[in-house]
C-alpha cells in the first residue's frame, strides 16, 4: 500500500473518504479532520503568527508575499524521513496552503526516491470532483474515486431538487474575510444558488474578490453569511466587532432582521473536499429552515450573530 503525505486539510479528508486513512504517514499543520490525524507527523508550518485579528493576519501575509516569499514552510527533512510514495498538495492558493513549487523544491533536496506528486487546483465544484478523481487515480483506486463522487453528487442533487421548488430566493452576501472585507468566490456562489439563494458578490470559478461595506449596503442583502478562511465560529465571533462597528452596519436589512450568520468556515466552506456537501446543508437550513433541518446548528457549525 502507498505511503501518503497530505499537505492540505481538504486532501487529507479526501484520502480518508477514499479509504486510505491508514496509509497516511504525514500531514500539514492545518490537517485536523478526522480528529485522529492529529497523531500524524507534521510536515509544514506557517512563517507568520496565526493569532490576532483578521486585519493583523492580513498584514502579515501581505508583508511576506510582498517580498516574493512563500507563506508556509515545508520540512524537507521530515519528508525524507517519512519516505512517501505519494504527496498530495495544491496549486490553487499560496495563502491557503503550501504551494506545488514549495513541495517540488523540498523533494529535490533528497533524491533517494521520487514520490508521485498529486497537485490539486479547485476553483469550482466540478474541480473538486475532478480533484477527488485525481487523488484516487494517484492512489491506484479509480473506482473508489468514481463511487465517492457519485455519492456526494447524489446528496447534493437531493438538496438542489428540493430547493428549486422553494420561493422566495433570498439574496446572500458571503463574507470570506472580515478586515479587509472579502467576498466568497470559487465554489461559494454555486453553493448559495444550490441552497435556494441568490449570491450577490463573487463569481463562480474565480478567486474571492475584495469588497466594501458600502457595496454591501448598496445591495442590502436578505442574509449575510460570515465564514472567514481558517476561522471557526468562536474566532469569527471575536472578530465581528471590526465589521459591526461600521456606521453602515446598523442600517443593513439583514442586521435588523437577525439574518447575520457566523459559520465555521475552517471546517466546512473553505475546504474543497467531501464536506462541501455538509456546507451546502448548512446553507440550506439557514436560508430555508421550513424545508431543511440537518442539525448543523445544534452541532455548533453555525449561529446567528447578535451585535
Amino acid at each position: 500500500m502507498p505511503r501518503i503525505i497530505s499537505l492540505i486539510a481538504s486532501s487529507t479528508e479526501i484520502v480518508c473518504a477514499l479509504g486510505f486513512g491508514d496509509e497516511l504517514v504525514g500531514r500539514s499543520h492545518e490537517c485536523d479532520h478526522p480528529e485522529w490525524v492529529g497523531r500524524l507527523p507534521v510536515c509544514t508550518a506557517p512563517k507568520f503568527a496565526v493569532d490576532g485579528t483578521s486585519y493583523e493576519i492580513d498584514q502579515r501575509v501581505k508583508a511576506i508575499l510582498a517580498e516574493g516569499l512563500s507563506v508556509y514552510r515545508v520540512d524537507a527533512e521530515r519528508l525524507r524521513e517519512l519516505r512517501p510514495d505519494v504527496i498530495v498538495t495544491q496549486s490553487q492558493c499560496e495563502v491557503c496552503a503550501v504551494s506545488l513549487r514549495d513541495v517540488e523544491r523540498a523533494v529535490c533536496e533528497w533524491m533517494e526516491s521520487q514520490p508521485k506528486i498529486v497537485s490539486l487546483e479547485p476553483n469550482r465544484l466540478a474541480d473538486v470532483w475532478r480533484d477527488i478523481r485525481a487523488v484516487a487515480s494517484g492512489l491506484g483506486a479509480v473506482e473508489r474515486g468514481e463511487k465517492l463522487v457519485a455519492e456526494l453528487c447524489d446528496r447534493i442533487d437531493g438538496i438542489v431538487e428540493r430547493a428549486r421548488m422553494l420561493a422566495p430566493r433570498p439574496t446572500v452576501a458571503v463574507v470570506e474575510w472580515i478586515d479587509p472585507l472579502m467576498a466568497g468566490g470559487n465554489w461559494m456562489p454555486e453553493l448559495v444558488s444550490m441552497a435556494g439563494g441568490v449570491n450577490l458578490f463573487g463569481e463562480a470559478g474565480k478567486h474571492s474578490p475584495w469588497m466594501s461595506i458600502a457595496e454591501i449596503a448598496a445591495r442590502d442583502p436578505d442574509w449575510i453569511l460570515v465564514i472567514p478562511c481558517g476561522f471557526d465560529v468562536a474566532r469569527t465571533r471575536a472578530d465581528m466587532p471590526a465589521l459591526a462597528k461600521r456606521p453602515e452596519w446598523r442600517q443593513l436589512r439583514a442586521v435588523g432582521e437577525g439574518h447575520v450568520v457566523v459559520a465555521d468556515g475552517n471546517q466546512y466552506f473553505n475546504r474543497p473536499g467531501p464536506r462541501l456537501v455538509e456546507s451546502l446543508e448548512i446553507l440550506a437550513e439557514i436560508l430555508h429552515p421550513e424545508a431543511f433541518r440537518f442539525g448543523h446548528r445544534e452541532r455548533g457549525a453555525w449561529c446567528v450573530f447578535e451585535g
